[in-house]
Formats: C-alpha cells, sequence, structure tokens
C-alpha cells in the first residue's frame, strides 16, 4: 500500500509541477517574448496556437491532479465520512490547511475554465490588435495572474500537509 502510496503523491507532484510550471512560464516568459512578434495577426495566432496545446495539456494535467488527489486523500484516512464530515478535523492544523487547498484548487478550476474556454476563444477570433483583441488579452491577462497566485496558495497550503499542519 505504502507503494502505491509514494507513487500517487509522485504522480500529483509531476502533475502540478506541469501545469504551474506552464503556467508561469507562459506568465513570465512566452507572453513577453510573444508581445514583441509583428505583426499583430502572427501574434495573435501564435498565442492562439500555444493556448490551444497548452489547454489539451493543462486540462489532462488538472484531471490527473483531481483523481490523484482524492487518492491522496484516500491513502492518509481522510476519505471518510467521520474524517470529513466532523468538526473536529476542520478545526485542526491539517484540516485548515486542507480546507485551504481544496478551495484554491477549486478557484483555480474555475479560473482556468472561464480563461480556457471563455476569454481564449474569443481573444483568438476577435480582429488582430482590435480594441476587442486588448481587452480580451488584458483581462486573461488578469486571470493568469489570480491563477498564479492562487496556484502559490495551493503550494504552501500542500508543504503545510505535507509537514504535518
Amino acid at each position: 500500500m505504502r507503494f502505491l502510496y509514494l507513487a500517487n503523491v509522485t504522480v500529483h507532484v509531476l502533475a502540478a509541477m506541469f501545469w504551474l510550471g506552464g503556467m508561469f512560464f507562459l506568465g513570465v516568459v512566452g507572453a513577453p517574448a510573444l508581445r514583441t512578434l509583428e505583426p499583430a495577426a502572427t501574434r495573435q495566432r501564435v498565442f492562439q496556437e500555444l493556448g490551444v496545446r497548452f489547454r489539451s495539456a493543462g486540462w489532462w494535467a488538472i484531471g490527473i491532479l483531481l483523481l490523484s488527489g482524492t487518492l491522496n486523500l484516500y491513502f492518509r484516512g481522510w476519505l471518510k465520512g467521520d474524517v470529513l464530515g466532523s468538526a473536529a478535523f476542520w478545526s485542526t492544523s491539517i484540516g485548515r490547511a486542507l480546507a485551504l487547498k481544496l478551495i484554491a484548487v477549486a478557484a483555480m478550476v474555475i479560473v482556468s475554465a472561464v480563461h480556457d474556454f471563455v476569454l481564449g476563444p474569443r481573444a483568438g477570433l476577435a480582429a488582430p490588435g482590435s480594441p476587442a483583441a486588448l481587452a480580451y488579452r488584458v483581462r486573461a491577462a488578469r486571470l493568469a495572474r489570480v491563477n498564479a497566485l492562487l496556484g502559490l496558495i495551493v503550494v504552501v497550503a500542500a508543504v503545510v500537509l505535507a509537514r504535518g499542519g
């Protein structure tokens, strides 16, 4: 059982590294580099292509994270009604860290969905260099920053959980 738990945690950490690492790479390296591309149509096409490719891989990572995270709860003995349904559990440092992590993960999934399935496609359809395209890009960038902040909260909560509260 310990081997399965450790393998699952490893998969969970790798999926988190991929998802968060990809977001940070795109935000810190990719987007600033792409903003220098001219003409605007080329820049928009490359942004769109990168977004579509990362979206596919990113949502696979999210699925793996949700599954492996649920399995982590099971392996730690927390996926039981008498644990998750207990006010005493949620009042502990581990319970509070888990609650913070779960809330931040839920928020990240929602923010990612809006970014990937609403703003991204609309930005791709807007005329390159147009005010509408710029407005979508600004909104998408804001959501990406919110997601990055939420990702940092998830990592801190995960470290607290790993260190026993």
